[in-house]
């Protein structure tokens, strides 16, 4: 990993509360398993999908104009072409911090993300990892 990786993953994870969009009540998929490495590292973390009610005993928001409070960043685990809206509505919100989960990022996401002056993390480390999430 980069020196530039680990500084933006050191800043992203300083944070005191994040959204996850993308988030799934499948506990298989990674949407789920990104948010649950979110609350076993103690952190608080708010599930974001269109449909859902709950995820994980966690109110669920459906997009990001709906979150109760602002975020420090955005963990991304929804498809490309998604991911690529998510930036402009994470920009539109004030967020600074966005990490697309491997999967997620596009070439045109990440441009758009970099153009804004989004400090960003893709291509490569998954949350899970450096949480040291446990699948339990």
């Amino acid at each position: 990993m980069s020196d530039a990786n680990d500084q933006a993953i050191n800043q992203f994870l300083a944070g005191d509360s994040f959204a996850v969009v993308g988030a799934s009540a499948d506990r298989e998929k990674y949407g789920n398993k990104v948010l649950r490495a979110y609350l076993q590292a103690g952190r608080r973390a708010f599930p974001v999908h269109p449909t859902a009610a709950e995820i994980e005993g966690q109110k669920v928001y459906p997009d990001i104009a709906s979150l109760p409070e602002p975020v420090h960043g955005i963990s991304i685990v929804t498809p490309p072409a998604v991911t690529e809206k998510i930036v402009a509505q994470a920009a539109a919100a004030g967020i600074r911090y966005l990490w697309m989960q491997p999967g997620a990022e596009s070439p045109a996401a990440i441009r758009r993300a970099e153009e804004l002056g989004i400090t960003l993390i893709h291509s490569g480390p998954c949350a899970l990892v450096e949480q040291g999430f446990r699948d339990v």
